[in-house]
């Protein structure tokens, strides 16, 4: 079999979201840096992995995949039995629901919060606050959400760790090294679920292989 290789930048957060979920399994894998900036995921040789031209993208063996919550899904499907299980039969219900607000309630308003708070000034740009402070409500009235439905549930589909924990957990980092942390810290049962979560061995090796700024992009 050919070598598993996580292909993209290691400090996007869908990049890491796959990252976190490899740990979770004890795989391992090889990071290949596809430079944005450079147009490098428009080059034919990474089109023929991702024809949309977005990071990430994984070759496992025979397999290249992309969109990062389809690569999650296949991973914690295909390696179920290995590492944690991010499948766990008794929170089948509560999992499909809660992947679901993530991709549709709480990407949509960390996603650009954290673009403006930890990408831009890594860009040598300033964040725009029209956009800070739209999705910062935004998301504050999804972490309410949370909020409750932590206060009856260890993790997100019940009483064990999931895939749906884990797909958050990415863009949680990033957002708890803004200037908004605040929306995780002021919420007692969101914290504690996040403390938990990003104390787990895995995510802390992942998080190890986070570069903190952005490199130079190389020279044409």
């Amino acid at each position: 079999m050919a070598p598993r290789k996580l292909y993209g930048m290691p400090l996007s957060p869908n990049v890491v979201r796959v990252a976190t979920v490899l740990n979770e399994k004890g795989l391992d894998f090889e990071s290949v840096p596809v430079d944005v900036r450079t147009g490098a995921h428009k080059q034919p040789e990474f089109l023929a992995l991702n024809p949309f031209g977005q990071i990430p993208a994984l070759e496992d063996g025979d397999e290249a995949l992309y969109e990062s919550r389809a690569i999650n899904r296949y991973i914690a499907s295909k390696y179920k039995s290995d590492g944690a299980d991010l499948l766990p039969a008794t929170a089948s219900a509560k999992l499909e629901v809660w992947l679901e607000v993530e991709s549709h309630h709480f990407y949509p308003n960390v996603s650009p919060l954290v673009f403006q708070l930890l990408f831009r000034p890594m860009m040598g740009g300033a964040p725009d606050p029209v956009v800070v402070d739209k999705h910062a409500h935004q998301l504050a009235k999804v972490l309410d959400v949370y909020e409750d439905h932590l206060a009856k549930n260890k993790y997100l589909a019940g009483d064990e760790f999931s895939l749906a924990d884990a797909n958050h957990m990415s863009y949680l980092f990033c957002l708890s090294q803004t200037t908004k942390a605040g929306l995780i810290d002021e919420r007692p049962h969101v914290k504690a679920w996040w403390e938990g979560i990003a104390a787990r061995p895995a995510f802390k090796k992942t998080v190890a292989a986070i570069p903190t700024h952005l490199p130079p992009p190389p020279s044409a």
